[in-house]
């Protein structure tokens, strides 16, 4: 994987490392989801352990010495749209899938607006096309719908999901 990207954001020490998922990093994960989201909205322990029991080579994180600092996740699935189930059932994932799902993009508030969410998704972004998907789906606050379409992800419209009762937005990014 492609770090090179964090000496342009001025990130210079030498203690970065940008790797994929594994149950080692179950703590963690489940640390940065809760200063990241709302309770309502944030993922449990228990399902960041199925997540990354099932699919933890599509988590992507960020660390900083043994500190995560930002994280991508999400499966991948045959099916189009990204739905309340997926994030309920990891079992649902499928590596022969053709979309590549986002559940979460998180960087710890001190982190936040450097650069560092742009420049994960465009590694996993990288990573999908290079896996051979034909895409990637997320679903997002309206608020969050122009940082997603400067990436090149799509407004299809208000999402069916009711997760944490709030509006969300279905984006697409097709290959």
């Amino acid at each position: 994987m492609n770090s090179s990207w964090l000496k342009e954001l001025g990130f210079t020490e030498e203690n970065w490392s940008l790797r994929k998922g594994s149950m080692e990093d179950l703590l963690a994960v489940s640390v940065v989801e809760k200063e990241c989201f709302p309770p309502l909205e944030a993922a449990t322990e228990d399902s960041f352990r199925e997540r990354l029991k099932f699919y933890g080579n599509h988590f992507l994180l960020l660390y900083k010495g043994d500190r995560l600092i930002s994280f991508v996740d999400g499966f991948c699935t045959k099916e189009e749209n990204l739905t309340d189930l997926m994030y309920e059932d990891a079992s649902l994932h499928d590596e022969e899938g053709s979309w590549q799902m986002i559940f979460g993009v998180n960087t710890i508030p001190s982190y936040r607006r450097k650069g560092i969410a742009s420049k994960m998704l465009e590694e996993f972004i990288r990573i999908a096309k290079e896996e051979g998907r034909e895409g990637l789906v997320l679903t997002c606050k309206k608020e969050k719908i122009p940082f997603y379409a400067r990436l090149g992800f799509s407004l299809e419209g208000l999402s069916d999901s009711v997760h944490g009762n709030v509006e969300w937005y279905q984006m697409r990014l097709r290959f």
